[in-house]
């Protein structure tokens, strides 16, 4: 049973053909579009290299069914930079060292960036590292993650357009 679902993949609308209902997003992703930067680690939703944000929320792709997410807009690691220019996630995990052997970089870089746009970062390191604890690194580069996420969150909130009171943003 073969059908049809359309989906925004990194700011395209495709038409993607699904060939069983019981396909993934994440095999979806790096079988059918060629995006691989989401990982396939445990395939149970456990170790989140799999992030990805749909409609902006951070999901487990190895979980959600792609055929449920007809009409969604997907942001891969893939969609992230904009040209040659880098998102600044990914600016503060290179100057943090936030990786090593990157398995877990794509994963963690888009669980960041959904805690930086759900606005749940602020600026306390516990507080980050509970919220990206959802995301686990074999090398430990914990440490380089956290910092990386605090000084992104920082620079990500300095850029942000600001409003006057009683203006609307």
């Amino acid at each position: 049973m073969s059908f049809d679902i359309v989906l925004t993949v990194n700011g395209t609308r495709r038409t993607i053909p699904i060939p069983d209902p019981r396909v993934t997003l994440l095999d979806l992703l790096r079988e059918s579009l060629h995006l691989t930067g989401a990982k396939k680690g445990c395939d149970r939703g456990q170790c989140g290299a799999c992030t990805v944000l749909v409609d902006g929320r951070r999901i487990n792709s190895c979980l959600a069914l792609a055929a449920s997410l007809d009409g969604a807009e997907i942001l891969t690691i893939e969609g992230l930079a904009e040209g040659d220019r880098l998102h600044p996630v990914q600016e503060a995990f290179i100057t943090h060292d936030g990786f090593q052997c990157g398995f877990c970089t794509p994963g963690q870089i888009m669980s960041a960036v959904g805690l930086i746009r759900e606005a749940q970062a602020g600026d306390d390191p516990e507080r980050v590292r509970e919220a990206m604890s959802g995301n686990l690194c074999r090398c430990g580069a914990y440490a380089g993650i956290t910092e990386a996420v605090l000084e992104a969150q920082k620079a990500l909130s300095q850029n942000a357009p600001t409003t006057r009171q009683g203006e609307a943003a």
